[in-house]
């Protein structure tokens, strides 16, 4: 008999279900994984978006007369 049928019979019914991180948090590997994807993601946007606003107030705003920079 194979390691993986020993390892599925010692298992039962938790054989295939991903092992939460720490005990009693309810939050996989694979959730940890995709939320520090979408938050990377989020913090480049919002870099993004910084830039954006400082380049428009920076030139684009002294052009018609808005935030005199001296």
């Amino acid at each position: 008999m194979g390691e993986s049928k020993r390892r599925k019979e010692a298992l039962g019914e938790k054989y295939g279900q991903e092992k939460p991180i720490l005990p009693g948090i309810p939050i996989t590997k694979r959730q940890s994984e995709q939320f520090v994807k979408w938050t990377t993601r989020g913090a480049w946007g919002g870099i993004v978006l910084l830039v954006a606003v400082w380049l428009t107030i920076r030139f684009v705003g002294p052009a018609f007369g808005w935030w005199q920079v001296q």
